[in-house]
């Protein structure tokens, strides 16, 4: 792997667990190798428009992971590593306890003041904007089931989806007695580490009908994703939509295709990966 390469997947890395977009992870990384510079200086290092670079040295500024100097002309300086995940894990700190706090108010208040009636048999339909909803949605998925959920999606959306709760869910679901395959597409060997780590039930390489994301359970529900979303998923992250149904006819259509493409993929551990991509490539 070339030292531009292993930055590149640094960054991905980074991008889930600060929840920076790629832009910011890679001025951040940058910071990090250039030591203290000016904002100018970095966007022609970069190659990346002054105001463009400006408004996001702000943004960082304003989360704590770059700070300036009094000088003039200002000059920029990353967080140590360590301080920078720190500020992260308090942010989300922070946010649990509000929503914590919060929702068992809300909760009291709805229970005392107001008559619900649950339970419908009418299909329900959500679209659902940003990854770290849209990974949460996923995660909720898994750890209620004790059945069957396929995953498929890209190489890349699966070195993010690592750094999120889903790793996690996927042992409450197997211990539930269910189980999560994973169906990917290989075009990247760098990437493949986040697969085996990623530590899905079973894991299968096949040639994908889209870029897209599908998450399905029998029966149960679906969460989906277009190939025009897919070809997104490494830029800002709020750009990428997802469709969530229990539409009883779009999960049993998408279910039925995860299944056709399960039987018809290789294993990972079995496959010999250089080869199959070189194949893949000259076919």
């Amino acid at each position: 792997m070339s030292y531009q390469d292993q930055v590149n997947s640094i960054a991905i890395e980074l991008e889930g667990i600060l929840d920076l977009d790629e832009l910011e992870a890679k001025i951040y990384l940058s910071l990090l190798r250039t030591g203290p510079i000016t904002a100018s200086a970095l966007a022609k290092d970069l190659d990346i428009d002054r105001a463009r670079m400006y408004r996001t040295v702000d943004k960082l500024v304003s989360r704590n992971i770059v700070s300036t100097t009094l000088s003039s002309p200002k000059l920029c300086i990353a967080a140590e590593p360590e301080e920078a995940l720190k500020i992260a894990l308090r942010k989300k700190e922070d946010e649990v306890n509000r929503i914590k706090k919060s929702g068992e108010k809300i909760i009291e208040r709805i229970n005392n003041e107001i008559t619900t009636k649950q339970g419908t048999n009418v299909p329900t339909f959500r679209v659902v904007q940003g990854r770290t909803n849209i990974y949460a949605d996923i995660a909720q998925m898994i750890e209620n089931s004790s059945g069957i959920i396929y995953i498929s999606t890209t190489l890349e959306d699966i070195s993010r989806m690592y750094h999120s709760a889903i790793p996690e869910k996927i042992m409450i679901c197997e211990k539930r007695g269910g189980q999560v395959r994973l169906l990917v597409e290989l075009d990247d060997t760098k990437l493949i580490p986040f697969v085996k780590r990623f530590n899905a039930t079973e894991t299968k390489i096949c040639k994908l009908p889209s870029k897209g994301r599908m998450v399905v359970e029998k029966e149960k529900q679906m969460i989906m994703s277009d190939s025009a979303v897919g070809s997104n998923m490494s830029t800002n992250s709020e750009t990428d939509f997802s469709l969530c149904t229990n539409s009883s006819e779009m999960v049993s259509n998408i279910h039925s295709l995860c299944s056709l493409l399960w039987q018809t993929a290789q294993p990972l551990e079995t496959l010999n990966v250089k080869n199959y991509i070189k194949n893949s490539k000259s076919a």
